[in-house]
């Protein structure tokens, strides 16, 4: 198993109706099939210190594994982030994260 982090940096106008209710179901539609066992979205909120969180928005994607995930990608990558202009201007960040 591994963890997909997708994150998307603090600043840029998100729409968050739009990522909750349009892109999340269609990254799980698309991806559901291809290894995908979960998808979790959490907000920033703050640093321990109380300064901005670095990352507004994080999807917390666990897939069965990164050749399921490269799959995935290759399959429905081109959809799935030519939608990120829908929703925000900000530049993802994704990171390939394996499980102790």
């Amino acid at each position: 198993m591994i963890l997909v982090t997708v994150m998307y940096p603090t600043g840029p106008k998100f729409d968050r109706d739009y990522y909750l209710k349009t892109h999340m179901p269609l990254v799980r539609e698309r991806w559901s099939g291809m290894g995908l066992h979960d998808a979790t979205v959490v907000f920033g909120q703050s640093t321990p210190d109380g300064g901005a969180a670095p990352f507004q928005v994080m999807a917390l994607l666990k897939f069965e594994s990164a050749d399921a995930f490269a799959q995935a990608a290759a399959a429905h990558g081109a959809e799935i982030f030519a939608d990120i202009p829908n929703f925000t201007e900000a530049q993802a960040q994704v990171q390939i994260n394996e499980f102790a």
